[in-house]
């Protein structure tokens, strides 16, 4: 009998499988057609302080092996989430979940996780400072050592929660970036958040998206959040959470070995909206085939 669970900040997992926010919304919709309960846990859609439309239509675009999103954290504000879509939560789904949050400012931050900080069901809070799809916001604060520090402190000095910062990958050396938020207190990290791509319609000579370009996401991506996943993984000391381009039990597997603890399920959802189950239902045999007993003892074994 295979061992499929993980441990995230003294946070036991009955597997590393979780999606990843902005693509399973609260649950409600995936919880209709499947017991979403066998997942190891949910990181729902990212919160800011105040209610968000998002970005003007379109803002999906097609691509080959992948897609581009430009939603522009489109969420129903904390308040809501705090009051209604957590409650709402917690009789579809009984295990801790993962609060990502957003801000346009270091005390928007602060505000989100003061709020989630006193959430029950909340038992990790992931800081988004990584979206490509809002001006002002969310990437600017991930690209600087300095600027994804300064969240990092501000964020672990209002919580007694873990908190794990979303990494963006559309950077020079993401290695100093994950060092420094490591220094600053963070208790783990995520990665990778969307690259930074576009589409021209040739035939109307515009962008495809309203937004000019979006975050780009899918298959196409996973070798350089393999990639990604790697070198910090081997540069810091805290559990990191790999995503990008995750699309089936083999890719989980692959994610581990080069360092990450539990992996996040993005794009799939968005294709197949039972891709997480079917993931989560042939890990055993993918484990069995390949020797592995616990997947713990496969976490970062490439040298």
């Amino acid at each position: 009998m295979v061992d499929t669970r993980v441990t995230l900040s003294g946070l036991t997992l009955d597997n590393p499988v979780i999606p990843a926010s902005g693509t399973f919304g609260y649950g409600k919709e995936f919880a209709e057609i499947y017991d979403i309960n066998i997942l190891g846990s949910i990181s729902f859609k990212g919160t800011t302080a105040e209610p968000r439309l998002g970005n003007p239509l379109p803002r999906i675009a097609e691509c080959p092996n992948g897609m581009i999103n430009s939603v522009g954290l489109q969420n129903p504000g904390l308040k809501a989430v705090c009051e209604k879509e957590l409650a709402d939560m917690a009789e579809i789904y009984k295990k801790p979940v993962i609060a990502n949050i957003s801000g346009f400012s270091v005390e928007e931050y602060v505000e989100c996780a003061k709020a989630m900080d006193k959430q029950s069901q909340v038992g990790i809070i992931e800081v988004n400072v990584s979206c490509p799809n809002v001006h002002n916001g969310g990437m600017a604060y991930g690209v600087l050592p300095e600027s994804a520090a300064e969240v990092t402190r501000a964020v672990k000095a209002v919580t007694t929660k873990p908190v794990y910062i979303k990494l963006s990958p559309n950077v020079t050396d993401i290695v100093s970036i994950a060092k420094a938020c490591e220094e600053a207190g963070a208790d783990g990290l995520s990665l990778i958040n969307t690259l930074l791509g576009m589409r021209i319609d040739i035939n109307r000579r515009k962008p495809v998206i309203a937004n000019k370009m979006g975050g780009f996401s899918g298959p196409a991506i996973f070798p350089v959040a393999v990639r990604m996943v790697y070198q910090v993984a081997k540069a810091v000391s805290i559990p990191v959470i790999g995503m990008g381009g995750v699309s089936s039990a083999r890719d989980v597997i692959e994610m581990m070995m080069a360092g990450a603890t539990a992996v996040q399920i993005g794009a799939a959802n968005l294709v197949n909206p039972y891709a997480c189950k079917e993931i989560i239902e042939e890990l055993p045999a993918v484990m069995e085939e390949l020797g592995i007993e616990r997947l713990e003892d496969i976490i970062g074994i490439i040298e």
